[in-house]
């Protein structure tokens, strides 16, 4: 199909729909292997090539193996042809990773902050995409959250972290963490010391930058609402004192105003 144009090969793609529509019916339990092959032995390669290409535009890469596949049962041996109904992984996990090797390391710093801003970006290399995201998961930003904010497609940016996931694995490097700060578990020495630091005058945030974890894990831990086992002073709950705002004060009719007195000598007199 490479010789065709563009708009050729939309046109053939678009004459094998009908095909593809009878190959999958003639598969799904309408004919045998004879059928098939008599639907493939009147196309030449340029439309078997299209036809494939139809044929997969039909299949969901998301869904799980188990839908795609399940109406498959047994073969005429009593053996499972494909995966069972409870297969949970997509058919995109089955497809073979391109052998391709990870891109340079650099990031550019001034690209990523527009990125996580939501500002326009032009294209980021695979460094730069990650350090994006793990500045928008420390913010409390999940992966389909990063979609919303790209106004990407659902699963972008989780099919682009299973890559990348892959690829280090393959080449032997430890993939980054992209745990929100703050997730990780903290001795009761840190714990301990971010609470004396914090009866001392530091504030949440220097604590945050110095704990590497987010404010609001500072401000559970020094309040005690995390580890409480541990030891340390316990700051005391900020809260903002309610002022008296009945109807009788928002309408000058407190205690100290002139009729609250007025009523007050009237009372006495009496």
């Amino acid at each position: 199909m490479s010789a065709l144009t563009p708009e050729q090969r939309g046109d053939l793609a678009e004459r094998m729909l009908p095909t593809a529509a009878h190959l999958a019916v003639l598969v799904h339990g309408d004919g045998g292997p004879e059928d098939v092959a008599e639907v493939l032995a009147g196309l030449d390669d340029t439309a078997k090539n299209a036809l494939i290409v139809v044929l997969a535009g039909l299949v969901d890469p998301e869904q799980p193996v188990g839908k795609a596949l399940g109406w498959l049962d047994f073969n005429e041996h009593g053996s499972l042809t494909v995966p069972s109904w409870s297969e949970e992984r997509s058919v995109r996990d089955l497809a073979p990773d391109a052998d391709e090797g990870l891109g340079d390391d650099f990031v550019d710093q001034v690209a990523v902050a527009k990125f996580v801003k939501g500002f326009r970006v032009g294209t980021l290399t695979d460094a730069e995409f990650l350090e994006a995201v793990k500045q928008c998961v420390a913010r409390g930003l999940t992966l389909a959250d990063v979609d919303k904010l790209r106004r990407w497609p659902a699963k972008t940016a989780e099919n682009w972290v299973n890559r990348l996931r892959k690829q280090y694995q393959r080449s032997g490097r430890t993939f980054p963490t992209l745990a929100r700060p703050g997730a990780r578990p903290f001795t009761e020495g840190e714990v301990v010391a971010m609470r004396e630091r914090s009866r001392a005058g530091a504030t949440d945030l220097e604590l945050s930058m110095s704990f590497d974890c987010n404010r609001e894990t500072v401000r559970a831990i020094v309040t005690g609402k995390r580890y409480a086992q541990y030891g340390g002073p316990i700051r005391a709950v900020r809260s903002v004192k309610g002022v008296q705002a009945s109807r009788t004060h928002m309408c000058g009719h407190g205690d100290n105003s002139l009729a609250a007195r007025n009523l007050k000598q009237e009372k006495e007199a009496a």
